[in-house]
């Protein structure tokens, strides 16, 4: 039994847990933190930086997200996960490699319950709002300057997870010849959204099957190209504008992939940022009523400009060899693949949004 002012965690007959955090408990979890106190077994803690000191009150955020996250005293963020899966995580390692990385909230512990991450307590940043709002406002309005910035942000990302740390000491490896798991990994992903799908957006995706695997290929014959850790879910909704800029959150991995490789290619977060531009879109027409077709310009303007000033900015740092681009438009495939899995086991009304980026790349009526 957990001790009260802690949440409680059970394990269901099939194995998984499940996290069910209270009112008022995030806030005493921060308090307990700051003051140093031992977390009650099985908890236990990775700290990353001293707490601050942190006021009374706290208020959930409230968007679409597959966790919880609460504010508490307006100075820190916990995001719990409702869900918890058991082994490692991607997270911990990541928050400590990027000490030295300024443009994201700064990590202040890991939270695990035995073996099972269930939380992450990072800084609270200031008038944030993530990029299903204020991306959908840039869409809404025709802005594209936004995304030149994200670009390099993205790059200078990369560049910090390129650099040696203690925690990775040897942050770059050289992918096999013909690209190891890849090809298998995106046709699997293929396979689960041509199942997973029904109805006339299942009929459509059927009819359009090889055209996607002809966009797959180029993976069965890639190249030799660096590696790096990643984000691993970089979109819009992962960069927060606030007060001073630009900040890259959660790093805890993409929720449709359980086994993927620890080094990956760069281009495979620069490939989901560049969708979640189009996803904006969708978006903003769904939601906003913007024009369809001045949208998808825009989306495909967005796009342009953001890769030319992630290569840009590596290339400035001495490292465009980071950017293998023959690998995005796979991954881009991939990626959309992956969001019809994620609607459809985690958030069906999301559907129409990567089913409207992939007819406005197949079909010639844009969205």
């Amino acid at each position: 039994m957990e001790a009260s002012g802690w949440p409680h965690v059970t394990r269901r007959p099939d194995g998984t847990l499940a996290l069910e955090v209270g009112e008022g408990v995030t806030s005493s979890v921060v308090r307990a933190l700051a003051a140093g106190e031992a977390p009650p077994p099985p908890f236990s803690v990775r700290a990353l930086a001293p707490l601050p000191a942190v006021p009374g009150g706290e208020r959930p955020i409230t968007v679409d997200q597959t966790h919880r996250s609460v504010i508490v005293g307006e100075t820190v963020v916990v995001k719990w996960f409702p869900r918890p899966v058991r082994g490692p995580n991607p997270a911990p390692g990541l928050l400590a490699h990027l000490a030295g990385f300024a443009r994201t909230a700064t990590p202040y512990a890991c939270v695990f319950w035995e073996d099972a991450l269930v939380a992450l307590v990072t800084a609270y940043l200031p008038d944030a709002r993530d990029g299903w709002e204020w991306c959908v406002d840039e869409a809404e309005a025709g802005r594209t300057g936004f995304a030149a910035e994200i670009g390099r942000l993205a790059a200078e990302l990369h560049l910090t997870m390129a650099t040696p740390s203690d925690t990775f000491p040897h942050p770059v490896r050289l992918s096999p010849p013909g690209a190891g798991a890849w090809p298998a990994r995106a046709e699997q992903a293929l396979r689960d959204a041509l199942t997973l799908t029904d109805g006339e957006d299942g009929a459509w995706l059927a009819a359009h099957a090889a055209d996607l695997r002809r966009e797959l290929a180029p993976l069965t014959h890639a190249a030799p190209t660096p590696l790096i850790r990643i984000h691993g879910d970089l979109h819009v909704g992962q960069i927060l504008r606030w007060r001073h800029g630009y900040a890259i959150v959660d790093f805890d991995g993409n929720p449709t992939v359980t086994d993927g490789e620890a080094f990956q290619p760069a281009a495979r977060d620069l490939a989901q940022l560049g969708t979640s531009v189009d996803h904006a879109g969708q978006v903003a027409v769904r939601r906003r009523g913007a024009d369809p077709a001045a949208t998808a310009a825009w989306a495909a303007r967005s796009r342009d400009e953001l890769r030319d000033a992630y290569l840009a900015a590596l290339t400035e740092a001495g490292h465009p060899e980071l950017l293998d681009a023959t690998l995005l438009r796979p991954f881009e495939i991939e990626q959309e693949c992956r969001e019809l899995i994620y609607a459809a086991r985690h958030l069906p009304r999301w559907r129409y949004a990567p089913m409207g980026v992939l007819r406005s790349w197949f079909s010639r009526s844009s969205f």
